[in-house]
């Protein structure tokens, strides 16, 4: 049986949101918009198992932290860098305390402000460094955490996406996705995510999933957060959800063995 229009429609929006595949981009509604969300995470666990291939590749013929670092570049090429860009306009943004519109020109500006180049740094040596660790552990173990991590940063996307969360905008990626995703995809995400985490901290299987539940914790904590000084989310919301998680993902990882 064919699949339906509109679900491929999703999966080609999930693909050139989250992505820099060269896939055509069909119909974009909010109703694929809410599809491609719910498919992030699908699109984010193929995403880190080419990253994963990278690690592992280059572990055996470069120092631990020369392949983090390629692979943490890699990252960045594969999806833009639009996630860090929006973590470092939302760092700066909650760094103002400015509230509301004043805070979302501040998200507008083109440059990066003192607060987002910190959060830049922190977030790529965390994910340079842990990324060293796991490129010494076997494959197995280390392919679960690169895949694991990078799903459940795109699982974070849904989690701000989900039904009763407000754009802050009217226009612009945030108003587009924003209330998209029902609790049917969030709860079969995050078990298959949780899931696929199981085997990153060999010997105990729970660990892993434990770390991508406090993970998403914590990105539900800091999205409150920045609804309240916003009146909602924004795609660079979105993108410092994405990094967030990620981090708080590999570093609970490398924490757990």
């Amino acid at each position: 049986m064919p699949a339906e229009p509109g679900r491929v429609d999703g999966l080609r929006l999930a693909l050139t949101t989250f992505t820099t595949l060269p896939v055509r981009a069909g119909r974009i509604d909010r109703a694929v918009a809410g599809r491609a969300m719910a498919l992030a995470p699908l699109v984010g666990a193929g995403l880190g198992a080419a990253l994963a291939g990278v690690l592992l590749l280059l572990a055996p013929f470069v120092p631990p932290l020369v392949a983090a670092g390629v692979t943490v570049g890699c990252a960045a090429l594969g999806t833009r860098g639009l996630h860090l860009d929006g973590l470092a306009d939302t760092v700066d943004a909650l760094g103002s305390y400015r509230r509301g519109s004043a805070a979302l020109e501040i998200m507008k500006k083109p440059d990066v402000g003192p607060f987002g180049v910190v959060a830049l740094v922190v977030v790529l040596l965390l994910q340079a460094a842990t990324l060293a660790e796991l490129a010494g552990r076997s494959r197995p173990a280390a392919l679960a955490a690169v895949v694991a991590a990078t799903a459940a940063g795109r699982l974070a996307v849904g989690l701000a996406c989900r039904r009763g969360v407000p754009a802050a905008r009217p226009d612009g990626l945030g108003a587009l996705v924003a209330g998209t995703v029902g609790p049917v995809p969030l709860v079969l995400g995050t078990a298959a995510v949780a899931l696929a985490a199981a085997p990153a901290v060999p010997g105990r299987p729970w660990q892993g999933p434990l770390v991508v539940l406090a993970a998403l914790a914590v990105a539900a904590g800091l999205l409150r957060h920045a609804v309240r000084r916003f009146g909602g989310v924004t795609g660079d919301v979105l993108g410092a959800g994405v990094e967030t998680v990620t981090t708080l993902v590999y570093l609970g990882l490398v924490l757990s063995a």
